[in-house]
């Protein structure tokens, strides 16, 4: 394109997904007067749907401790116009808590610009919504992304990013197929610390790496629950979805994450994070381990992978928290907000200009949004994450089946063993698939 040619971003980002087979276009353009007096163009404010309005999601919206940032509600370049839940009396109150945010921008005693919907389609289904952020439970996470990303939305769905490795292939696969944009929210990837720490391993700071210690909990389970009626105002069946049916019972709704139809445990929860940042620092953004050894009480005291450069991560085994990465000249260990080595020199140091520096992101809403304008891949693709929930499934799989695995980490597949295949992805109930 020469230089002096005058094509608006509109116009581009819709010539870009032409032959991609997207259903949608470059984002919306909101007036400036619909939020009052703004800083951002109206060219670069981006419409978006929530899908699970819950404790994750209305941080994603209003703010919190664990989204690095304020939420999308308080922002001027992203406009929020339709939310999604299964539970009425929620969405209700996040649709109120919305609404009266709008009004106080512009000043005046009402707004009502924000569809609700209990079914994620309908939503999908409007034209006017450029990304939608996903916070709904585990197992919903694959499906839901993969039909935003049919429909033409830009995903930012949150961790742990899919319940089977199938399932993540296959987000890799549309997101490719349909040219959107998908970031995990594995927000440690835009921190300082964790960059940091990384970077450090990674130029030979600690001298040859050895392993990397993960101190994540543990998996899930099976287990049976209490029943009780379905509240009122509660689609307890679209809660289910793809899963297994099962009577409602308040212990799975609530702690759902500690059952395996659902979710992985904490290997899938905090290990989406945690194991994420050891991959990244042993150079695994693009491969995975080839052998996978749960303890056995003998020689493996731990979980442990192994890498075919012989660098091993291990589950557990540091008196140190989060990630503690283990050299022959010293250790880096990193947790939110912290990086430091022992000897501490090795910390010091700064990352020099010639040293490599790996992918910068001060802030993972920025990051998603600069993402959605100008269709950089961000630090959170879902093609670097899907390496990393792999190695958490891996993980979970050597504990359930109790022995060790072997792994294909250019196939993606197991070696020879047909038991192991079998876990690559799960059966969804009807009429659900990917």
């Amino acid at each position: 394109m020469a230089m002096g040619a005058k094509v608006s971003r509109r116009r581009f980002l819709r010539a870009s997904l032409v032959g991609a087979g997207a259903a949608g276009v470059g984002p919306s353009i909101i007036p400036a007067s619909a939020l009052g007096q703004t800083t951002t163009p109206p060219s670069e404010r981006i419409t978006m749907g929530f899908i699970g309005t819950g404790g994750q999601g209305n941080q994603h919206i209003a703010g919190g401790p664990w989204t690095t940032s304020a939420g999308f509600l308080g922002r001027d370049d992203a406009h929020i116009v339709a939310i999604c839940d299964v539970e009425q009396e929620r969405l209700q109150r996040t649709k109120q808590r919305i609404e009266d945010a709008y009004a106080g921008k512009l000043g005046q005693g009402t707004y009502n610009g924000c569809g609700t919907y209990k079914d994620f389609r309908e939503l999908l289904a409007r034209k006017d919504v450029d990304a939608v952020l996903i916070a709904s439970p585990d197992h919903w996470h694959a499906l839901m992304s993969i039909a935003a990303m049919k429909a033409g939305k830009d995903v930012y769905c949150e961790k742990p990013i899919s319940l089977t490795i199938g399932e993540v292939r296959e987000m890799v696969n549309v997101s490719r197929r349909y040219s959107r944009i998908l970031q995990a929210g594995t927000q440690q990837r835009s921190s300082g610390a964790f960059r940091y720490a990384c970077e450090l391993v990674r130029n030979g700071r600690i001298g040859k790496l050895l392993r990397a210690h993960v101190n994540v909990g543990g998996t899930s389970a099976c287990f049976d629950a209490p029943v009780q009626p379905v509240p009122v105002g509660f689609d307890w069946d679209l809660w289910l979805g793809p899963a297994p049916w099962r009577p409602y019972s308040p212990t799975i709704h609530r702690g759902w994450m500690a059952h395996r139809d659902y979710s992985g445990g904490e290997m899938t929860n905090w290990g989406a994070h945690h194991f994420d940042i050891a991959q990244w620092g042993v150079g695994g953004d693009e491969t995975g381990p080839a052998e996978i050894d749960p303890p056995d009480g003998k020689e493996h005291k731990l979980l442990t992978y192994r890498y075919a450069n012989g660098v091993e991560i291990v589950h557990g085994g540091h008196p140190l928290s989060g990630v503690t990465f283990v050299g022959t000249e010293g250790i880096v260990n990193t947790d939110r907000w912290y990086c430091k080595s022992e000897p501490v020199a090795i910390a010091k140091k700064p990352i020099g200009p010639n040293d490599l520096h790996l992918y910068v992101s001060h802030n993972h809403h920025d990051n998603f949004l600069d993402g959605v304008r100008t269709r950089k891949l961000p630090v959170a693709d879902i093609g670097v994450i899907a390496r990393s929930i792999t190695v958490c499934h891996l993980g979970n799989l050597a504990y359930w089946l109790n022995r060790p695995l072997k792994w294909d980490p250019v196939k993606e597949q197991f070696i020879n063993d047909a038991e192991a295949d079998r876990w690559l992805d799960r059966p969804k109930r009807s009429p659900w698939r990917l």
